[in-house]
């Protein structure tokens, strides 16, 4: 049986969300509130179910605050990521103490024959909803699969977040990209004359 629900397409919202940062680069995909906007364009997980953009009634209105309280919201989400395989209790903390802020609640679900629980939050700012689906996601997993499975990008000059969904749990690297390039400098370097 399992004991928590995650969907990947939420998983993936935590960990697209913690690489809008990318600190070795020095680059942030999160700087304005138009990027914000995109970044929820692209993530559907992301829209509370109540939005104005899911009703149709025209477009999201986002403010610098919610920028301030969404980058916020990453930087909790990127130090779940880069500590739960550490120190699984400081990262457990810290998504308990997300989830309290951001006032989520368990709802029951029900469809084609399968019961689940999701957690929203009954807030409508974005962060707010965002929190709920992304930290309870990454509980979910920690839950399910081990926080092991969280971890950051094994390469050298990378420190991209990720989560290893797979059957056998061993990624390293955040993309096939990392593991060529570091499968390459160990080629290399074995190579090389000494």
């Amino acid at each position: 049986m399992q004991d928590a629900y995650y969907s990947p397409l939420v998983v993936q919202t935590a960990v697209d969300l913690a690489n809008t940062l990318r600190p070795i680069k020095g680059e942030d995909a999160l700087e304005t509130v138009e990027q914000l906007r995109d970044f929820l364009d692209d993530h559907p997980a992301a829209e509370p179910p109540s939005s104005a953009a899911n009703q149709g009634t025209g477009p999201r209105q986002l403010t610098r605050a919610d920028l301030a309280e969404v980058r916020a919201l990453r930087e909790t989400v990127r130090e779940v990521l880069e500590r739960a395989n550490a120190d699984a209790d400081e990262a457990a903390a810290l998504i308990n103490d997300g989830l309290r802020r951001s006032r989520a609640t368990p709802v029951l679900r029900h469809e084609d024959d399968r019961w689940w629980t999701e957690v929203t939050s009954d807030s409508v700012r974005c962060s707010a909803h965002l929190a709920a689906t992304t930290l309870s996601a990454l509980a979910s997993v920690i839950a399910t699969l081990g926080p092991a499975r969280l971890g950051v990008c094994a390469g050298p000059t990378c420190r991209a977040t990720f989560v290893d969904l797979s059957r056998n749990g061993s990624k390293q690297y955040c993309t096939r990209t990392c593991a060529h390039r570091a499968s390459v400098a160990a080629y290399r370097s074995r190579r090389s004359p000494r």
